[in-house]
C-alpha cells in the first residue's frame, strides 16, 4: 500500500473549487516533485496531504500505522518567520512530537543530532532572525526532521536563495532522501530541477494533470510546452 493515497479529490475554498478530481498515490521511499502555475492548487494539495484542509470530494488515505502528524513540513518562507523572535535551538524544538516545557532526554539529543545533521550545531544558541536565509532553511528543515522518520513536504524549500544556497539546499534534500530513506513531496517553481532531482513529476496545471516520470513529462504534451520542447538524454 502507498505511504497517501489521494481518491479522486477536489479541494475548495469558499465553495471554489482550487483542484479538482485528483488520484495520487506517493509511494513509500520516492521522491515526487510537484510543479505547476501559481493559483493551480500546489500548496492546497500539500495542506490536504497533511490534514490541514479536507478534500471537499473524494478521500485522503493512510498507510497502516502511519500518520499524517508524523510527516515533516518545510513551509513557503514569509517575512513573519524570518523575523521569528527565538533561538535557533527553540525553532527546532518545536519540530519535536509531545514536546512539553522542559524537553525530554531523547527530545534534546534528536534536536541536536539534526542541527549537527544541518550544520547548524554551533549556532543554536543564535537568534534565528540574525541568521542568512540559507542558514534559517537549513534550521526549519532540522525542525522538520524533528517531526518524521518517514516523509517530507517541502513547499517551494528554495524560494529566495541564492544560486549557491540553491544548490546546496538541493543537495541536502538528496542526501536526506538517499541516505535517509525519506519519502520527499516537493513543490518547486525550479523545473530543471524538479527533473532532475525527482522519481516522478506532479504537474498541476489549470489545463489538466500530469502525473509520471521525468522522461514520460518531457514528451508529454504538458511537458512539452513548460519545458519548450527540449529534450535530455
Amino acid at each position: 500500500m502507498a505511504l497517501i493515497t489521494c481518491d479522486h479529490c477536489s479541494f475548495a475554498y469558499e465553495g471554489h473549487t482550487v483542484l479538482e478530481d485528483l488520484s495520487l498515490s506517493v509511494e513509500r521511499g520516492e521522491y515526487l516533485c510537484i510543479v505547476g502555475e501559481n493559483g493551480s492548487g500546489k500548496s492546497t494539495l500539500i495542506k490536504g496531504l497533511l490534514g490541514l484542509i479536507a478534500p471537499a470530494k473524494g478521500k485522503i488515505t493512510y498507510e497502516p500505522g502511519f500518520h499524517n502528524t508524523e510527516i515533516g513540513y518545510l513551509p513557503q518562507r514569509t517575512d513573519a518567520q524570518k523575523d521569528f523572535p527565538a533561538s535557533v535551538w527553540e525553532v527546532v524544538s518545536s519540530g519535536c512530537r509531545g514536546l512539553s516545557l522542559f524537553p525530554t532526554r531523547a527530545q534534546r539529543e534528536l534536536i541536536d543530532r539534526n542541527l549537527a545533521l544541518m550544520g547548524m550545531e554551533n549556532m543554536k544558541k543564535r537568534s534565528f532572525a540574525e541568521l542568512s536565509g540559507g542558514q534559517q532553511q537549513r534550521t526549519l528543515l532540522a525542525r522538520a526532521l524533528c517531526a518524521t522518520q518517514t516523509m517530507l513536504l517541502l513547499d517551494e524549500p528554495v524560494a529566495g536563495l541564492d544560486p549557491i544556497v540553491t544548490r546546496e539546499m538541493y543537495q541536502t534534500i538528496e542526501m536526506l532522501h538517499r541516505e535517509k530513506e525519506l519519502t520527499v513531496v516537493m513543490i518547486s517553481h525550479d523545473l530543471e530541477a524538479a527533473l532532475s532531482q525527482g522519481d516522478r513529476i506532479l504537474h498541476i496545471s489549470h489545463e489538466g494533470i500530469f502525473l509520471g516520470t521525468p522522461e514520460e513529462y518531457r514528451h508529454s504534451p504538458l511537458g512539452q510546452r513548460f519545458t519548450g520542447g527540449c529534450s535530455h538524454d
